[in-house]
């Protein structure tokens, strides 16, 4: 257990290091001077002065070479340093713990109604007597991963806040201005479980303590509820790292669609803007909780499912997915 609990560990820290390294590259990599920008959005490049741009680049450091800003970076960021922004000059610490409350709160009633959406689905895909409404169920998780995230945004912001004028379209001040991010966000992490849950489920229908059920005289929902989703329920166990990631990813997309001041909505201006610092502490921060859920999902999967801990067959999603047609 100690030797497993170790490799762990040692995955999730180098997984945070490749985030932090493949981000500080990538953005030196891309188009357009910080800098630049930043004079630009004081008035133009033109009104500076060669003497005032490279004041400016030597007071934010950037006047060094790469190796050497790598290297004071990495070293700040392991003390939870990331600087301060260079578009608003606030600490990126500040920036976040300001903004983390609103994308855990949207967060949170995503991860709720996805959760009932998507278990729900499944459920009622086992459940229903008939074939068309069971095929149609099936169906709609499928429907719901290939919706475009922000298309989904703005059809219900056109049809549920400005035509029929049932919830605010913008802010986040309000419980009900929570409803349509939510709902935005929580569809495609819906028809990942539904979609797991609902082959899971159909697996163990297969199985023979099912049959023997049936057998004593166990009618569908009792056999459902009572053996079957149980253990279909595992597997769910191993989507903790994707279900993070891709709420996550989603804040970025609803938030923007939405008008929320959330830490989505400010990487993606950090994004833009190249603010190196908001976008590097935004990474990481990400890959490390994508790497703690994954942390916690790995070393609780025995615990609820000794045949794991014993070397048994795995029933996680993670072989459906790789077993999943392209």
């Amino acid at each position: 257990m100690t030797r497993r609990l170790g490799a762990r560990l040692l995955h999730a820290v180098l997984s945070v290091w490749a985030a932090f390294t493949l981000t500080f590259v990538m953005l030196h990599l891309l188009p357009g001077d910080p800098v630049t920008i930043m004079l630009g959005g004081q008035g133009g490049t033109g009104d500076a002065t060669p003497e005032q741009t490279a004041d400016l680049r030597a007071a934010l450091g950037l006047d060094r070479s790469l190796p050497v800003q790598y290297a004071d970076r990495l070293l700040a960021a392991l003390h939870g340093d990331f600087g301060m922004s260079l578009r608003t000059g606030d600490t990126v610490t500040h920036t976040f713990a300001t903004a983390l409350p609103q994308t855990l709160a949207l967060a949170g009633a995503a991860l709720l109604l996805a959760f009932v959406l998507g278990l729900g689905t499944a459920f009622a895909g086992a459940l229903t007597g008939s074939a068309r409404l069971a095929r149609l169920l099936r169906s709609a998780p499928a429907v719901g991963i290939s919706l475009p995230q922000f298309a989904v945004g703005l059809v219900l912001l056109q049809v549920v806040s400005f035509q029929w004028r049932l919830l605010p379209a913008f802010g986040d001040r309000s419980a009900a201005g929570l409803v349509l991010p939510a709902v935005t966000l929580a569809l495609p992490t819906a028809s990942v479980l539904a979609q797991v849950f609902a082959r899971s489920l159909s697996g163990a229908l297969d199985q023979a303590y099912v049959t023997t059920a049936r057998a004593k005289g166990a009618n569908r929902l009792r056999v459902l509820v009572r053996h079957a989703a149980r253990n279909a329920a595992l597997p769910l166990l191993s989507l903790g790292g994707l279900v993070a990631g891709n709420l996550l990813a989603g804040s970025v997309i609803v938030e923007t669609v939405f008008s929320r001041d959330g830490f989505g909505r400010i990487t993606a201006a950090a994004v833009e803007a190249k603010d190196i610092p908001v976008v590097q502490g935004a990474v990481v921060l990400s890959a490390v909780v994508f790497a703690l859920v994954s942390l916690a999902v790995d070393l609780v999967n025995p615990i609820v499912d000794p045949r794991l801990a014993r070397g048994g067959p795995e029933r996680s999603s993670r072989r459906w997915l790789r077993a999943r047609p392209t």
